[in-house]
């Protein structure tokens, strides 16, 4: 998670000097806005004062440069790091249990380094680029060019899973594009929601970014607001909805959904390594993450092994359930009837299932669950239809990887691919003949965390993208731009009205494949 580069801000102390009075004046009241006293609000209407603040601070300050950007992240990176222990706390806390070392390392770190490579990578990223005039303007002194633009204020919908890591990662590439923010937390998380909005208020102004909490009833709200670009992470039910309703604005979404992410283990895999990297993933955030493998394909011959290497791993990572305080609970009650509803309705079918470790007595007020293993459920069953989100996995048994290849593609495209084994031309083959938002091999969720690279979904899983240059671009308005030369041979070339007589002919001669 180290720096791509040494820090802009530079070594010397005037330059930090410098950087921290920018941080401390120019973020707490911009130039030309009037000051809210507060960087969150609670209702609709403060919802659309806040964002018609942003509106207007924005088109007031004008071109927003390299410096300005980084002091912009640089305040939410050092926002982060001063309030960190209440948020970590606040989420240990809505989850019912989630170790505090874990949320540091998926929703702080994840977060600080999303912000970090957005701070060091941005002027680069900022630079016009060159392009190649159309002939013959080229040959008379014709320029083009791409510039990058912010787009105003982008709209960005977290959610509970990663309550503070799908607000801050976005918002790292929004900042870097120059762009202003309004972040909206999870209701689900509340005090989640209800600690971001305590580390921002006052410290960063809400015409750069601020806060909105509060339930369905503010979220409804806020995908209808006319931002210039908005961001969600959540269901593909709700993302339909949010599509929807930001198309009344024809305001522009990056969607972050999920689905089924299917996990091939092929012939050629190393079981006991495949299935030890499969449990670490189901293991993290109890199952309860976008990019979690949710099916898995293993060869028939194959099935009794994998299953029973699969058991013997998670339980490595948890010989027991109950009261572990390393095991994350299933974030409320009602998730957790649903999960228990999807792998109660499977058995009743006829399915197989495996739990791992062996269940024991448990607080009926705790949370947290084993894994449980549905075996060849019927495709019927809702644990075959929805996404999972919490502690079971289906294990689909196959006879060849042309019919595993065909029912992913029968299904919604994915989030995520993984694929375990060591066949070049099998993997390959995978890669070419499906579709879904990024794959990683021989691992799980290992390429979302990239940063250099573009995190986001494909059909049912979502559109858009963030981190990276990707990201960048993304949340900025590409503008291309055109600069004639001061010769114009269009009157000279007879290819303005009046059309000479050769003109029809001449441009019939140009038709050739």
């Amino acid at each position: 998670m180290g720096r791509g580069r040494p820090s802009p801000w530079g070594d010397s102390v005037a330059s930090k000097a410098q950087a921290a009075f920018r941080r401390a004046t120019l973020l707490r009241q911009p130039t030309g806005t009037a000051h809210v006293m507060t960087s969150t609000v609670s209702t609709v209407a403060g919802l659309n004062e806040m964002l018609a603040q942003q509106k207007t601070a924005f088109v007031a300050a004008g071109p927003v440069g390299a410096e300005e950007r980084r002091a912009r992240i640089q305040a939410v990176i050092d926002l982060l790091v001063k309030h960190h222990e209440p948020l970590v706390a606040a989420m240990e806390a809505d989850f019912g249990n989630r170790p505090k070392g874990f949320s540091l390392m998926n929703d702080v770190l994840g977060s600080l380094t999303s912000l970090k490579h957005a701070r060091d990578h941005l002027e680069a990223w900022m630079q016009s680029e060159k392009r190649q005039p159309f002939t013959p303007y080229d040959h008379f002194g014709g320029e083009a060019w791409v510039m990058y633009q912010p787009k105003g204020s982008v709209g960005i919908i977290g959610t509970w899973n990663a309550p503070l890591f799908t607000l801050l990662s976005p918002l790292a590439y929004v900042l870097a594009a120059g762009n202003r923010a309004i972040l909206k937390p999870s209701e689900i998380t509340p005090r989640t929601a209800a600690a971001v909005a305590e580390a921002f208020a006052g410290l960063i102004d809400p015409a750069i970014v601020g806060v909105v909490t509060g339930g369905p009833d503010i979220g409804e709200a806020f995908s209808r607001q006319p931002f210039d670009h908005l961001v969600f992470t959540g269901s593909t039910a709700i993302g339909r909805e949010v599509m929807r309703n930001a198309a009344e604005n024809l305001v522009p979404v990056t969607l972050e959904l999920g689905g089924k992410s299917p996990t091939i283990v092929a012939r050629s895999a190393d079981l006991a390594t495949a299935a030890f990297r499969i449990a670490a993933a189901k293991a993290s955030n109890g199952g309860q993450l976008c990019v979690n493998p949710d099916v898995i394909y293993a060869p028939r011959e194959q099935l009794e092994d994998f299953v029973g290497a699969l058991k013997s791993a998670y339980a490595s990572l948890f010989p027991t359930v109950a009261g572990n305080a390393d095991v994350v609970a299933v974030v409320n009650a009602r998730h957790l009837a649903r999960v228990e509803a999807y792998v109660d309705e499977a058995a009743a079918a006829g399915a197989r299932v495996e739990t791992t470790p062996a269940p024991t007595p448990a607080d009926p007020e705790d949370r947290r669950r084993p894994l449980r293993i549905v075996i060849d459920p019927p495709r019927s069953c809702r644990i075959m239809q929805e996404e999972i989100f919490g502690p079971a996995v289906v294990v689909l048994p196959y006879e060849d990887i042309d019919a595993v290849i065909a029912d992913i593609n029968a299904r919604p495209r994915p989030l995520a691919l993984y694929y375990f084994g060591e066949d070049a031309a099998e993997q390959q083959r995978v890669l070419e003949h499906t579709l879904s938002g990024g794959v990683t091999i021989n691992e799980a969720m290992f390429h979302a965390a990239m940063q250099d690279a573009p995190f986001g979904g494909v059909g049912a899983s979502g559109m858009g993208h963030y981190h990276g240059r990707e990201g960048f671009i993304e949340f900025s308005h590409v503008r291309t731009v055109f600069k004639a030369p001061a010769y114009d041979p269009r009157r000279e070339w007879g290819t303005l009205p009046p059309y000479p007589e050769h003109f029809l002919a001449a441009m019939q001669s140009q038709v050739t494949p």
